[in-house]
């Protein structure tokens, strides 16, 4: 699904019907089925910033704060579990003056979230899932501390995919299991998908409902490969800073139409 804005258009010249709209929306979709999983591929912040003559880093940052809001929507609609798309393995390719921008956000913002008394308020626990040894050492520290402030939270999940690719997920899961094969924790034909799910980053989090994609792609880019197989797939035409609340409920009145078989 692909929503097109008139992006030409003040938006404050439909702010009155956007309002009314939005409450009409959040009201349908607060009657229909909630998913309990979200996942969402944030793209688009640097197009957006080349679009109004900004570095990189600043639309990473607006894409930062559009995440903050995103996690209030989903808790006011009772979503338990959040996973982002942060920042690939691939990623790192970038050039080094924005990865290191970035780097420094991550650092920023994991620090908050151990200050954050919307965090602490609502029971969020927050989990990295990729590969953390790839992250410089003040970003893997900053990280780890926001996980270890959280961990006891059971009412939200956020999990942020960073340094995170999904056949690289997969990899490190088939090593570990091969590990316990040989060391004669688990026999071979104990093996299937659901010891599978035990192994990877995050061990046996509920699949994504939805997956969403900001920014006009029509692709997953290696996110949560094993786990996305039966998720409905969202891709939007606005960049992720722009996405708003309206986009965000729109597309979940849509799933609630959707009739999900599961293959049967």
């Amino acid at each position: 699904m692909i929503y097109r804005l008139l992006s030409h258009v003040p938006h404050i010249v439909f702010k009155p019907v956007y309002d009314i709209y939005e409450r009409y929306l959040l009201e349908k979709v607060k009657s229909g089925e909630i998913p309990r999983h979200v996942a969402i591929i944030m793209d688009g912040n640097r197009r957006w910033a080349r679009r109004i003559e900004k570095p990189p880093w600043y639309g990473h940052l607006f894409g930062s704060k559009k995440l903050e809001e995103i996690l209030e929507w989903c808790m006011e609609l009772g979503i338990r579990t959040l996973t982002v798309y942060a920042f690939s393995t691939e990623n790192f390719h970038r050039r080094k003056e924005e990865v290191e921008a970035l780097m420094k956000l991550f650092e920023e913002k994991f620090k908050e979230v151990v200050r954050d008394e919307r965090i602490h308020r609502h029971g969020v626990r927050v989990n990295i899932i990729g590969r953390k040894e790839l992250l410089p050492e003040n970003v893997r520290k900053a990280a780890e501390e926001a996980e270890r402030a959280t961990r006891k939270y059971t009412n939200y999940t956020l999990n942020i995919a960073l340094a995170y690719g999904g056949r690289s997920e997969i990899a490190d899961a088939v090593r570990e299991i091969v590990k316990d094969v040989l060391a004669g924790k688990i026999k071979p034909e104990d093996i299937d998908e659901e010891l599978i799910k035990g192994y990877l980053y995050y061990p046996n989090m509920p699949d994504p409902d939805i997956v969403i994609r900001t920014g006009g792609e029509v692709r997953i880019s290696n996110f949560l490969l094993y786990q996305i197989a039966y998720s409905e797939l969202f891709f939007v035409d606005v960049y992720f800073p722009e996405f708003r609340k309206i986009d965000f409920l729109r597309i979940i009145r849509e799933f609630q139409r959707r009739q999900r078989r599961f293959g049967r």
